[in-house]
């Protein structure tokens, strides 16, 4: 067998006819014999050109309102027979049975039909499955047929068949077949994942073809990829290509904002996933200035988010920062024109979104799958343990720092005074490191911790770390509870005029 191919037939079955017209003329010029259904056949009539029925060749009409229109031996034998294989050629002259040397098909948009919030009915018939069946056929048996699976791929193909006269290679073939198979399995998991969107099977089928080579991973010596839709999510707006260690830090900041998304003006710096900066004002210029407070050693190369739009003033202050990322929901004009000022700046709108529900990770030589992290502490689920109360204004302090909390690596001790980040302290292997290290970092950025408040990511298991804090000046501390030995830090409190409440609800994020 030849490694070159020759088309003489063609099958034709179609969503989308965009790009399809040059192909069918190209096809038709080349003396190649069309077969076609439905609305496919009906386009390539209006074109003037000739095409043949599948009903003509199966003696079958389409039954079943459309659902049942390719499945036929005479089709699936045309496309499966191998052209070297005697016994195969005789059963196609026995049973006339046409040849089929290329399959076009382009599936029903069951990923676009699901996301546009169409009725279940919908979606189900958005199920393809004679299309589905004929990209395997013509996929499997690449040594004989051309598989062309996706309207993506209609312009590659054209050039193929103009360049060449219809003569297609055999690694052409099978490259394609490649295609076939991604677009297949994708379709399967798309639709299985759907079925199975409330996780009752313990399956994961994750599946993405939109990959991106990244420069490199964490590090030079590292490859690096990201699979995913990120225009779904970000405008880009300026700046060079995104890293694999900034993805990551843009992933932390989205998750930590969006903890804020409908609160007064908020900014956040962040820095190896964690805040380095954090402050809500009544202006979005001074919470800015605030959360730079925060930390601004630690800003520098920073990753910089806005729950709201940033202005001309926030963008001149930001502008003096060298920062690698600068994330918003919107700009003013005049303030993207000074924020393009930098040429390397990286600058992306948030678009108003969901995160995804669940989160994977890798682990050993398998994945780890669990629900994101939904949950975000209230007041009014916050259980007050202590014989002293908070005040409101420590309450909205706890709840600040609780949520920042929640996006910090564990161990973390977080420290927060008047909607500000005084300081955390992040990724300690113990809670009082986690404090000291806190502690020492607001002093060092001369901070007044008289009155500040503090979250703790898991419960105390001694009173050491609430005699650390009532030392330092905290007045009022948030935790979930939980230990054996929470009265003993409970006592301490109560013994010492500190305020403390448990929230049930334990935020480790390792």
């Amino acid at each position: 067998m030849s490694n070159e191919k020759t088309i003489k037939s063609a099958l034709i079955s179609v969503f989308s006819k965009e790009g399809l017209e040059p192909i069918v003329k190209e096809l038709d010029k080349q003396g190649v014999t069309i077969y076609s259904t439905g609305g496919t056949e009906k386009f390539i009539n209006d074109l003037g050109i000739k095409v043949v029925p599948v009903e003509d060749v199966t003696s079958y009409p389409s039954i079943l309102g459309g659902r049942v229109k390719t499945l036929h031996p005479k089709v699936f034998g045309g496309i499966l027979n191998r052209q070297n294989h005697d016994g195969d050629i005789a059963e196609l002259a026995e049973y006339n049975i046409p040849q089929i040397d290329v399959v076009i098909v382009d599936l029903y948009p069951f990923e676009k039909t699901v996301a546009s919030g169409a009725s279940e009915q919908d979606i189900i018939e958005k199920i393809d499955i004679g299309g589905i069946s004929l990209i395997r056929a013509a996929a499997k048996n690449y040594a004989d047929v051309i598989c062309v699976s996706s309207v993506d791929d209609y312009a590659e193909f054209l050039a193929l068949i103009s360049e060449n006269n219809g003569s297609i290679s055999e690694e052409n073939r099978k490259r394609f077949a490649g295609k076939a198979f991604n677009v297949s399995s994708h379709y399967d998991t798309a639709i299985f994942n759907y079925f199975n969107k409330n996780h009752d099977e313990a399956a994961l089928k994750i599946s993405e073809t939109k990959g991106k080579v990244l420069r490199y991973g964490e590090n030079p010596h590292q490859r690096g990829f990201f699979f995913g839709n990120f225009d779904e999510i970000f405008t880009k707006l300026h700046g060079k290509e995104l890293s694999y260690n900034n993805l990551l830090d843009v992933d932390a900041a989205v998750n930590l904002i969006l903890e804020f998304k409908n609160d007064a003006p908020t900014f956040a710096i962040l820095k190896h996933n964690n805040a380095c900066g954090l402050a809500q004002r009544d202006t979005l210029h001074q919470a800015y200035i605030d959360a730079l407070a925060g930390d601004p050693v630690s800003a520098f190369g920073g990753v910089l988010i806005s729950n709201t739009e940033i202005d001309l003033a926030t963008a001149e202050e930001i502008h003096g920062l060298f920062c690698e990322v600068v994330i918003a929901p919107s700009y003013a004009a005049d303030a993207l024109e000074i924020l393009k000022g930098k040429k390397n700046r990286i600058i992306l709108t948030l678009h108003d979104i969901e995160m995804p529900k669940m989160n994977v990770r890798s682990c050993l030589n398998g994945v780890l799958l669990q629900d994101r992290n939904n949950v975000t502490d209230t007041i009014e689920g916050l259980k007050n343990v202590t014989n002293t109360n908070p005040t409101e204004s420590e309450l909205n302090d706890l709840i600040f720092a609780s949520k920042i909390c929640k996006h910090t690596k564990s161990n973390t001790i977080v420290l927060t005074k008047n909607n500000q980040l005084l300081a955390a302290g992040t990724g300690q292997t113990s809670r009082v490191d986690a404090l000291e290290q806190a502690i020492h970092k607001a002093q060092t950025f001369k901070f007044d911790l008289n009155g500040a408040a503090m979250a703790s990511d898991a419960f105390f298991p001694f009173p050491d770390c609430v005699e650390i804090a009532k030392n330092a000046g905290i007045t009022a501390v948030i935790q979930p509870g939980g230990s054996i030995k929470d009265q003993l830090s409970i006592d301490y409190c109560n013994e010492n005029g500190v305020a403390m409440v448990m929230t049930g609800t334990r935020h480790f994020k390792h």
